[in-house]
């Protein structure tokens, strides 16, 4: 989860895994925007001898639509390659990894990205922005990477245009009670209320803690990414919206030589991608899970009813009796989730929460796409994990940022907690604006438990576990005198953990709905948006297009 090993083909090839997709107005930059894709799940830190990077034979993407067909219009494309500089050893390095160009360091991995606009035919184009752009080593210990937030920093490519690039491993930022979820939905802090538990409620557990990720992470100027190439201004204008989804392909041929090695061939098949959280992993059934990562989401059409329609949502007045008798009412009537169809699949339209509207293009073509309206600046004090219906919206659906509560938000919206967006004779029940995974001290905390290190600059994913300290917690391994990269806390107000707070609306306290269908997004424009500071990372280190 949000897409770990979401499908059962996938689930046995994670360096093709994405895992999490990110996409928001970069804080500390806000005329970027900031890119994230995630592969290989659940990386635990001490993975040696051989320990976990990219494929070199799978083609990485992130994709944009920018005009609302489903289909991308800019890719990001990131392919690797993957060198034994001391081939003679079983060792990933034979002393101190002092820089990423270290003699030491055996394994070495280089990243090549290439911007192609127009899906790259007969009337697109293709650019290579940087080749054999160095990434840095896993985190191994402090013996072997003592310094490791340097090698982090050195691995931060300025390209063309204004453009950062990193590609390496970082500490993992989605936090989820997977246990609790998969449990047949024995959801903790509450699991006491279930139909089949015995056991007294118990705080949430993070199944994410103390690992690991691989990340792509890319920083763009804004103009770069809509379809006039003009920065973004307004929040009404189609042009200020983008669907972000990313993917990894494989070629359709692999050949197993008797020397161990093996030859690709054929054409670039998609074996996994990923726009908004946890839908592959929730929504969509088993049996179409491998098909869904092989659509592009222009197709998803094909998906909807399983949106429009949740399964989740049909059993959650049977697991937990009594709690949900509106949401019980609301599927036997058989009327169709058009909340949820808006948020995942469309868009959310204007008129539905005043001043705020993240529709791509006509918001007819039902595809699969985490969409970011550019023109609502970055929150900078006191960001809410939950995003839009926590009164900030800029965050999710609006887009995604790393320490968004994306487990609460969308559970609270199968719950029924959106429904009264697009009804406004429907009442949501009370328990589907408190359903939490008791993982938040509240709303404001943006640290989250066991993911206290979130960066308040690109690439805002923190430093990775250590694996010679293996932590059984989320501190991260020292780095030994050196100066982190960026600090420790997300957002440039840094973590504020206040009282959680909710608005009641006919009776029933609403962290979903009732907070959405106030006054929600007018707060965004009262925010100043805080001008970028210097390019702390300018100095190039990389090979990169003139």
């Amino acid at each position: 989860m949000s897409s770990h090993k979401e499908a059962p083909a996938i689930s046995n090839d994670p360096v093709a895994d994405n895992t999490d997709v990110y996409a928001f107005v970069s804080p500390d930059r806000p005329d970027t925007v900031t890119l994230i894709a995630n592969f290989s799940p659940l990386e635990d830190p001490a993975g040696g001898p051989n320990f976990d990077e990219f494929g070199d034979d799978v083609l990485y993407e992130i994709h944009i639509d920018n005009n609302g067909d489903g289909l991308p219009d800019i890719t990001y494309q990131f392919r690797f390659n993957t060198v034994n500089t001391i081939p003679s050893t079983f060792l990933y390095n034979v002393g101190t990894i002092e820089s990423i160009d270290s003699k030491n360091w055996n394994r070495r991995q280089f990243a090549t990205v290439t911007r192609v606009s127009n899906g790259g035919g007969k009337d697109g184009s293709s650019q290579v922005l940087g080749s054999d752009l160095p990434c840095p080593p896993c985190n191994i210990g402090p013996l072997s990477t003592p310094n490791y937030a340097a090698l982090a920093e050195q691995a931060i490519h300025t390209l063309p245009g204004g453009c950062k690039l990193f590609t390496g491993q970082r500490a993992e930022g989605f936090y989820v009670d997977l246990g609790a979820i998969f449990d047949l939905a024995d959801l903790r802090p509450f699991q006491n209320l279930h139909i089949g538990s015995s056991m007294p409620a118990a705080p949430g557990v993070n199944g994410t803690k103390a690992k690991n990720i691989q990340s792509i992470a890319l920083q763009v100027p804004a103009c770069d990414l809509t379809a006039n190439g003009a920065a973004p201004t307004s929040v009404t204008d189609p042009n200020s919206t983008i669907g972000v989804y990313a993917s990894a392909s494989r070629q359709r041929s692999r050949m197993l030589e008797a020397d161990g090695t093996s030859t690709n061939a054929g054409p670039f098949v998609q074996v996994s991608r990923l726009g908004n959280p946890l839908v592959n992993e929730v929504l969509i059934p088993i049996s179409q899970k491998d098909l869904f990562n092989s659509q592009p989401p222009s197709g998803d059409k094909q998906f909807a009813s399983n949106v429009s329609k949740p399964e989740l949502a049909q059993l959650l007045p049977v697991l937990y009796p009594g709690a949900f008798p509106n949401l019980a009412a609301l599927n036997a009537s058989g009327k169709p989730r058009a909340d949820l169809l808006a948020i995942l699949l469309t868009g959310i339209p204007a008129g539905i929460v005043p001043g705020f509207q993240n529709v791509t293009g006509s918001g007819t073509v039902q595809a699969d796409l985490l969409r970011l309206n550019m023109a609502i600046p970055p929150t900078t004090q006191s960001p809410s994990n939950l995003g839009l219906i926590g009164m900030d919206a800029a965050g999710f659906p609006n887009g995604r940022r790393v320490f968004d509560d994306v487990t609460t938000i969308e559970l609270r919206a199968l719950a029924g907690a959106t429904y009264a967006l697009v009804d406004k004779t429907y009442t949501p029940d009370a328990a589907a604006g408190a359903i939490t995974q008791g993982l938040t001290s509240s709303n404001t905390d943006v640290s989250a438990d066991n993911t206290v290190h979130y960066l308040p600059c690109f690439p805002y994913l923190g430093t990775p576990h250590g694996g010679y300290y293996n932590p059984g917690d989320n501190t991260p391994a020292p780095d030994l005198n050196a100066t982190p990269l960026g600090g420790p806390d997300t957002g440039l107000g840094g973590s504020r953990h206040g009282t959680d707070t909710t608005k009641v609306i006919g009776g029933a306290t609403l962290a979903g709905a009732a907070i959405l269908a106030g006054a929600t997004a007018l707060r965004y424009q009262a925010r100043p948006s805080t001008p970028a500071g210097p390019d702390t990372h300018s100095d190039d280190r990389a090979t990169v297009a003139p």
